[in-house]
């Protein structure tokens, strides 16, 4: 999962992407990077660590452009090289900067093609440089003399056929302007917003709401599944929608985890949509077991809590917070490996003695991936003095990985893959333990926005709405292992 940003502005533009990507550094905490576009020259500057690390008032001060593209990265089945991090960039033809996020599932057969047919060389294993060399292609093949709206369309077009996944990108054109397009599925979200200033309208597009939001934009809507937006260096606005536009299946796991409480996205309130999931949630509990004994709900810091109020409140009974947050260590699910993630978790969180003791805990937490940090924090409620600890789950049973841009770790690693909710309820240390049921948790989102029929739910349900080949998900497994991991960063 990554974030992008893009804006044409009247004045330079680096210290507003810079507002965008620390609103969305929660979408990546392994690289971060902004090109800008001064004249005709495209600037790029970008490194490895967090936003606030990697830029400084010096590299700011060479991002001169009103125009520019900013990412915040995490890895996926890749590295964390600092090569890997984006924006990347191709000279041919008339130079290109690009953002994406997400992933694509036939990159092996494109890095291919791309050699093989189109004569691109690519020099680094991310499908970002894939998605790049081939929209650069698509541009090229129609040598256009001057380039308009209708050749970006065109090549757009192209990547929709060609490439197979969830993204959403945002390339850097120099003497044209900013090109932002999602995938046919509308998979991975991107939204569209605008402002006023003394020289006119000034345009952006960004992952998430809140990036607009903190940059001072208002948001117009989303980009639409198969659609490509150009905003011009003139301050004018195009798009066009593919052909190959499917049903629009945003990734569920987005509203689950992944994007902030604030955010608005698919024209769904986040935060509304995980109050539905707590609401959701105790309903269940109440129907399975009417004459509870749970004393209080205590949420997992920071994503359950809106989930979390709305269950108490249902289930009559107190709602504390019983864990306290140490907010300088990152999120553990999007940390490369499993050592820092099992090193953070009580780094990052530390009980509060009193609301344990003695009492029947209910802990909330938005979704259980591994099962590894779960057992840890059931662990942790049990040394300070609860009775008995149950674990709700705002998300059903993840027992999939998701192959879309979310680095859910390979099959075998997911605490529920082969296993039955009482299985998994013992290997984690639970005394009783509860997922959402997943028509429940489609109905939590839907009700936000009634127009989307189906989600991309293949993390709980195995079903892959764009098709897989077969033996992808092994090859998937083999890179995504722990041990894979290991093996990369000693290479």
């Amino acid at each position: 999962m990554c974030g992008i940003v893009g804006v044409v502005g009247h004045y330079n533009v680096a210290a507003l992407l810079l507002d965008g990507l620390t609103a969305l550094q929660h979408r990546g905490q392994d690289a971060a990077g902004i090109a800008t576009l001064d004249d005709r020259r495209i600037k790029i500057y970008k490194a490895n660590g967090l936003v606030k690390d990697v830029f400084n008032e010096r590299s700011l001060l060479q991002l001169t452009g009103n125009v520019g593209v900013g990412h915040v990265r995490y890895p996926t089945a890749g590295c964390s090289h600092s090569a890997e991090a984006q924006p990347m960039y191709v000279n041919s033809p008339y130079g290109i900067a690009l953002a994406h996020n997400g992933n694509l599932i036939n990159a092996d057969a494109l890095k291919k093609e791309c050699f093989e047919t189109d004569r691109r060389h690519l020099n680094t294993q991310s499908d970002t440089e894939v998605l790049l060399n081939v929209l650069a292609h698509g541009i090229q093949l129609q040598q256009p003399a001057k380039l308009q709206a209708e050749h970006i369309f065109k090549a757009v077009d192209g990547v929709h056929r060609r490439c197979r996944g969830g993204y959403a990108s945002i390339a850097l054109i120099p003497n044209f302007g900013i090109v932002g397009f999602r995938d046919p599925w509308g998979i991975r979200p991107a939204v569209l917003g605008s402002r006023e200033s003394d020289r006119g309208l000034q345009y952006a597009i960004a992952s998430e709401s809140v990036a607009l939001d903190i940059m001072g934009f208002n948001t117009l809507r989303d980009i639409q599944p198969g659609e490509t937006v150009i905003l011009t260096l003139d301050g004018k606005l195009h798009s066009h929608v593919s052909d190959q536009l499917k049903t629009h299946s945003p990734c569920i796991f987005e509203y689950v985890y992944f994007a902030r409480p604030d955010s608005m996205m698919d024209d769904i309130s986040i935060y509304k949509a995980r109050l539905r999931m707590g609401e959701a949630l105790a309903r269940k509990i109440m129907r399975i077991r009417p004459d509870h004994d749970i004393d209080v709900v205590i949420p997992v810091p920071d994503t359950s809590r809106t989930a979390a109020l709305p269950m108490a409140y249902d289930l009559n009974v107190k709602y504390r917070e019983g864990f306290m947050k140490n907010r300088y260590i990152g999120r553990t699910f999007i940390m490369p490996d499993q050592e820092a993630r099992n090193l953070s978790v009580r780094r990052k969180l530390n009980p509060v003695a009193l609301e344990f003791r003695n009492k029947n805990v209910l802990l909330v937490d938005d979704s259980i991936v591994r099962g590894t940090t779960s057992r840890q924090i059931i662990q942790m409620a049990r040394e300070a003095g609860a009775n008995k600890v149950y674990l709700a789950s705002a998300a059903p049973p993840v027992r999939y990985p998701n192959v879309y841009g979310i680095d859910m770790p390979a099959a075998h690693e997911l605490i529920a893959h082969g296993r039955s909710e009482t299985e998994i309820q013992k290997e984690i240390g639970a005394d009783w333990l509860i997922y959402q049921d997943l028509e429940d948790l489609v109905e939590a989102c839907k009700e936000g926005n009634p127009n989307i029929k189906q989600f991309d739910t293949s993390c709980f349900s195995g079903d892959y709405i764009t098709g897989l080949e077969p033996g992808y998900l092994e090859q998937l497994e083999q890179r995504r292992s722990n041990q894979a991991k290991l093996e990369r960063v000693v290479k």
